[in-house]
C-alpha cells in the first residue's frame, strides 16, 4: 500500500504553479478595481507585483521557470503538463491575462488622470 505522504514531486510542482498563476491572475484582476475604487496605491502595488512576474518571465524566455522543474519528472508537453488549468487557458494564459493587465492598466491610468 503506497504511503499518502509520497506525494510525487510533479503534483508538488504543479501544485505550486497554481497557486502563484492564481495570485498573479488575482492581482491582474484586482488592478481595475482598485482603479475604480480610486485606490491608486494598491494598483500601483499590484501592478507592480505583476511586472515583476513579467521581468521573471521575460528573463526565462517567456516561461514560468517552475514549467523546467516540472519538466524533469515528466515527458508529457502538453500546454498545461506543469499546472493544474485547463489546456485552453494553459495554452491562450499569456495573451488573456496579457490583455486584461494592459486594459486594466489603461483604465486605472484614465481613472488617474480624470481625479
Amino acid at each position: 500500500m503506497r504511503s499518502t505522504s509520497t506525494v510525487p514531486a510533479l503534483v508538488w510542482i504543479k501544485l505550486l504553479h497554481t497557486a502563484v498563476w492564481f495570485f498573479f491572475a488575482g492581482c491582474i484582476v484586482v488592478i481595475p478595481v482598485a482603479g475604480m475604487l480610486r485606490q491608486f496605491v494598491w494598483a500601483a502595488i499590484f501592478s507592480g507585483l505583476v511586472l515583476i512576474e513579467c521581468t521573471i518571465l521575460a528573463v526565462n524566455r517567456c516561461r514560468c521557470p517552475l514549467t523546467d522543474v516540472a519538466a524533469r519528472h515528466t515527458a508529457d508537453r502538453q500546454d498545461n503538463f506543469d499546472i493544474y488549468l485547463p489546456l485552453w487557458l494553459a495554452r491562450h494564459n499569456k495573451t488573456i491575462f496579457g490583455t486584461l493587465f494592459l486594459a486594466g492598466e489603461i483604465f486605472v491610468a484614465a481613472r488617474w488622470f480624470s481625479s
